[in-house]
């Protein structure tokens, strides 16, 4: 591995691989085709002169609309506008029109390169990334350190989306290690939506790490089973929606070749976690915590019977913190706000001065979640910040409850929100999906709820549906839930 005197640009990065492995493949996509790090740089050149042509100028800010299907051209053009000094700004070929617009609008888009089956932009030029020959061109990588790499959207799960610019040094922090990261695989199989933090992690995992990162055209729990399967993969990612879908299909397969499952973008529930670690007999549960503003700060959490409800604690040099009201360090057990920090140089709001102070911090990233840390450091999650449900004199977590209705063997999914009530204020509402051919009735599942949690926390109500809402990061949308509630 090249290590770098100052951190390195995603392009240098390729430019890197492509001289020492030119015929090693980076990227796969199951049934769709492959790019080896040679045909990665040689697109992305040819592509970024076309760019050039059109006078793509450093510092401009360039959509990239591209679906599951086309991960490889998205690859290219992600590469072929850092080349020019310009930032990228992924969205998912499947986001709605008006998501496009605002993203492309907030952080004054130049233009929008694109799929072949996505529509144009009519804000400015548009492009469609060539599939046929491999260009070449001679002019120079115009990439910086510390010039910005990429904008990405939060999911808006809590309000409205907002641009997360990060610089190169930001999003290549770590490339300098010695060793390449999942040398245990051949394969690393994902199914991430392009536009997500965790598809741009996988992006740079495709740039450093030692495994081939494949992924799929289209995610179904039975077609990513059988991936599994047929390229043996060693290294798999998932959020926990797809994780909960897997485990229904899991019976019938060779799972035998994962030695790691990763779980990101969500809280994976401790009971999830468990019967993860029975359907893959040789893997390593890993549950991996942080969000669009503070990668590359995260917490890890390898699967603990004594934790099942852990995040685990940081990596990577990463800092975590707790605070109260007035930015205190909480004890121990104490309920607060959480933040991290990374060595990285830190990621920001574009052109959002108003939330901006109370995200970023000296370093310090909020996360927009409470929680608590125990004696030992490790933390735990309680709720999305602002979100606690406080029933009558209760506060409620309502993740903990969602861990408790994941324990019963016939939840396939669930999800726990507030509803106003005359009296209490908000009662607990509870929306679950039961797994195929299952009776759960809501006062069987509240019996069994009993046991497990106080009086105030078990729903008092419960509602059967046959999926749960959830953004391209695989997290829940309460809001919408809750609309459709009430």
């Amino acid at each position: 591995m090249v290590l770098h005197a100052v951190p390195p640009t995603v392009p240098r990065l390729l430019t890197d691989r492509s001289t020492s492995e030119p015929d090693r493949e980076a990227l796969v996509v199951d049934g769709v085709g492959a790019l080896t790090f040679g045909s990665w740089q040689r697109r992305a050149t040819g592509l970024a002169e076309r760019l050039r042509q059109r006078r793509v100028a450093p510092g401009d800010r360039v959509g990239l609309r591209f679906g599951a299907a086309e991960w490889l051209d998205f690859a290219v053009a992600y590469v072929a506008v850092q080349r020019l000094g310009a930032v990228a700004v992924p969205v998912s070929g499947d986001a709605a029109p008006a998501e496009v617009a605002h993203a492309l609008a907030d952080c004054a888009a130049t233009g929008l390169v694109h799929g072949g089956g996505a529509p144009g932009w009519t804000g400015g030029w548009t492009h469609a990334t060539a599939d046929g020959d491999d260009d070449t061109g001679d002019g120079a990588d115009l990439s910086t350190s510390d010039g910005l790499a990429q904008i990405l959207y939060t999911s808006g799960t809590t309000a409205r989306p907002k641009g997360v610019a990060a610089t190169h040094a930001n999003v290549t922090y770590g490339a300098g290690a010695r060793h390449r990261p999942f040398r245990h695989s051949r394969h690393l199989l994902h199914a991430f939506s392009i536009g997500t933090n965790a598809a741009q992690v996988m992006l740079m995992t495709a740039l450093l790490a030692h495994p081939a990162v494949v992924t799929l055209p289209q995610f179904t729990p039975l077609r990513f089973a059988r991936a599994i399967t047929r390229w043996s993969a060693g290294t798999v990612f998932v959020v926990p929606a797809m994780a909960m879908e897997l485990l229904a299909v899991a019976d019938g397969h060779d799972l035998s070749s994962v030695r790691l499952l990763g779980s990101a973008a969500a809280p994976l529930p401790g009971p999830v976690a468990a019967r993860l670690a029975a359907a893959f007999p040789n893997a390593t549960i890993v549950n991996y915590y942080t969000s669009t503003e503070a990668a590359p700060a995260q917490t890890a959490m390898t699967y603990d019977p004594e934790r099942p409800d852990s995040v685990g604690r940081p990596i990577a040099g990463g800092g975590l913190r707790v605070t109260d009201e007035d930015g205190r360090p909480c004890a121990p057990g104490e309920i607060g706000a959480v933040w991290m920090r990374s060595p990285a140089p830190p990621r920001t709001y574009v052109g959002d001065t108003t939330t901006s102070g109370a995200t970023f911090q000296d370093g310090w990233v909020r996360m927009g979640d409470v929680g608590y840390v125990d004696d030992d450091g490790f933390l735990f999650l309680v709720e999305r910040d602002g979100d606690l449900v406080k029933t009558g004199a209760h506060r409620v977590s309502t993740l903990q409850v969602e861990a408790a209705i994941h324990e019963h063997p016939e939840v396939a999914d669930a999800a726990v929100v507030g509803l106003p009530h005359e009296v209490l204020g908000v009662e607990l509402a509870a929306v679950i999906v039961v797994s195929g051919g299952a009776a759960l009735t809501p006062p069987a599942l509240r019996a069994f709820l009993a046991g497990r949690l106080a009086p105030h926390e078990i729903p008092s109500l419960v509602h059967v549906v046959d999926k749960l809402p959830r953004n391209r990061g695989g997290k829940v949308d309460k809001r919408s839930l809750r609309r459709s509630l009430t």
